[in-house]
């Protein structure tokens, strides 16, 4: 009998992410699952990083909000940096506790996509609009659902990451006046410039 998950969202995660659905919930045990991984706590600071392998245009990116609520690896941080590469999955990273990867099992994705959930927003129909027993379903069923069924871990031992340095050093754009960070500024006519007023693309 599966045992249901002891990592289940609290209720401001839904409410921060904007509507009910399965990954959000997902991504919240994914990152969960790799914090106990790796022995870390939640990052209150700038010292855990996050490799999501998600892109754009598919709808499962919702793992990523879940995924910054569990660990405090957050974009606001920048501690969360997309792979692009189109995947369900995600590489964990603590300098001093090493770093694992995480990714949702086919025969677990194929199984979800049965549910009436997806043939919702496969119409189009956002998932707000999504009537709730319909959503709660899906959800009710992921959270059922072991962990070895739902994710494939692979430890990374030979990964590593070296974040850009912070500075808190910034220069007024001589066009428009506005501040920009050094790392950042363009020079033009020998003029300190930011990237917009440089007409450089970035």
């Amino acid at each position: 009998m599966p045992t249901a998950s002891v990592y289940i969202p609290p209720d401001w995660a839904f409410a921060f992410h904007g509507h009910r659905c399965p990954f959000m919930p997902i991504g919240y045990r994914m990152g969960m699952l790799a914090l106990a991984y790796l022995n870390s706590e939640r990052e209150a600071d700038h010292g855990f990083f996050v490799f999501p392998e998600l892109g754009e245009g598919h709808p499962q990116t919702c793992m990523m909000d879940g995924i910054q609520v569990a660990t405090g690896a957050t974009y606001g941080k920048v501690m969360m940096a997309k792979t692009f590469y189109g995947k369900l999955a995600a590489t964990f990273y603590h300098p001093q506790h090493g770093a694992v990867r995480l990714a949702l099992q086919p025969d677990f994705i194929d199984a979800m996509g049965k549910f009436e959930f997806f043939a919702y927003r496969k119409r189009g129909i956002e998932p707000s609009q999504i009537p709730a027993a319909v959503t709660d379903e899906v959800i009710d069923w992921v959270a059922t659902q072991p962990d070895e069924a739902v994710f494939k871990v692979e430890p990374r031992p030979d990964f590593h990451y070296m974040p850009v340095k912070g500075s808190f050093n910034k220069t007024r754009c001589s066009l428009c006046g506005e501040y920009v960070f050094d790392r950042y500024v363009r020079m033009k006519d020998g003029q300190p410039v930011c990237i917009p007023c440089s007409g450089y693309n970035q």
